[in-house]
C-alpha cells in the first residue's frame, strides 16, 4: 500500500472535501502571520516552529482550495507529489523542516533554517493558488480518489 493510499484509510488522514476559497485565503493569511512571527522571533526554537508552520499553512491553503482535508502532517507533507509547482528540493525541504520543528518544539533542540527557503516556498504556494484552475483541481481529486 502506498503512503497515499494508507493516509486514506486513517481517521485524520486524507479525505476529500468540498473545495473552499475562504478557508483557503483564511490559511494563506495565516502562513503570512507565521512568516511576521518567524521574521521577528529571537529565539531559535520559535524561528524552526513559525517558519515550518508558515510553510505548512501556506500548503494548507492550497489544500483547501482543492478540497483536500488532512491531519496527519506526513499525509498533508506526501501531497506535494499530487499538485505541480513544486521542486524536488522544496519537497525535501519541507520533510526536513518537519523534523526541525519537532526537534525545536518537543525535544527543545532547536536548528538553524533556512529563512529564505521557508519565504520560497510560501511564495511558490502564493504562485500556485494563484494560477490553479478548475481543470487542474479536477485532476488533482481524481488522482488522489483513484490512489
Amino acid at each position: 500500500m502506498d503512503k497515499i493510499s494508507w493516509c486514506k484509510t486513517q481517521k485524520d488522514g486524507i479525505k476529500l472535501i468540498e473545495p473552499t476559497e475562504r478557508i483557503s485565503q483564511k490559511y494563506y493569511e495565516e502562513a503570512e502571520k507565521d512568516l511576521e512571527e518567524m521574521n521577528k522571533a529571537e529565539s531559535l526554537k520559535w524561528k524552526d516552529i513559525q517558519g515550518y508552520y508558515a510553510c505548512y499553512n501556506a500548503l494548507y491553503a492550497i489544500l483547501q482550495r482543492i478540497g483536500i482535508k488532512s491531519e496527519i502532517h506526513d499525509c498533508t507533507i506526501e501531497l506535494l507529489n499530487y499538485i505541480e509547482g513544486f521542486s524536488e528540493e522544496q519537497k525535501t525541504f519541507l520533510k526536513k523542516l518537519k523534523e526541525k520543528r519537532i526537534g525545536a518544539q518537543y525535544y527543545l533542540e532547536p536548528a538553524q533554517i533556512d529563512q529564505n527557503k521557508i519565504h520560497d516556498f510560501v511564495l511558490t504556494c502564493k504562485n500556485i493558488l494563484n494560477n490553479i484552475n478548475p481543470e487542474d483541481i479536477k485532476k488533482i481529486r481524481k488522482r488522489i480518489a483513484t490512489a
